[in-house]
């Protein structure tokens, strides 16, 4: 199974891309569009994707997360400890604890930090995922 992050996850956001959009966009709405005289990158940007920007932020949500956690793939590809992300770090800190123990605290500590940009970006990106905003667009 492909790590987190690597281009092994990329698919699962086209297909939740393309299943969502299915679901999200009404047909009649396109064609209302259409029959206005909008043409389709019109449609595309002012129909389509403000009715796809929860799927959207959930699919950037999920890439974000996979990146920030990526462990593998810099471990494997940088050799220089000073360019380690958070994760290698935490890794490597936490090699050196086995050695030392006060070390486990900075671990601790810097598990914590690595949490708090995650943290602040769901904070900030929740308002997008609000699914009663468009649901009285078409009915059925």
């Amino acid at each position: 199974m492909p790590e987190e992050g690597s281009a092994g996850s990329q698919p699962y956001g086209v297909y939740l891309g393309r299943i969502y959009a299915e679901a999200a966009i009404p047909t009649e709405l396109v064609e209302a569009g259409r029959v206005d005289g909008a043409g389709e990158w019109r449609i595309f940007l002012r129909i389509a994707v403000p009715m796809m920007s929860p799927g959207l932020v959930t699919i950037f949500l999920f890439q974000f997360v996979a990146i920030w956690n990526n462990f593998l793939l810099p471990y494997i590809m940088l050799g220089d400890d000073e360019k380690f992300p958070m994760t290698v770090g935490l890794f490597t800190l936490l090699a050196q604890g086995s050695n030392t123990p006060a070390l486990y605290t900075l671990v601790i500590t810097g598990a914590l930090l690595a949490i708090v940009p995650l943290v602040a970006l769901f904070l900030v990106i929740q308002r997008f995922w609000s699914l009663d905003l468009l649901s009285g667009a078409v009915k059925s």
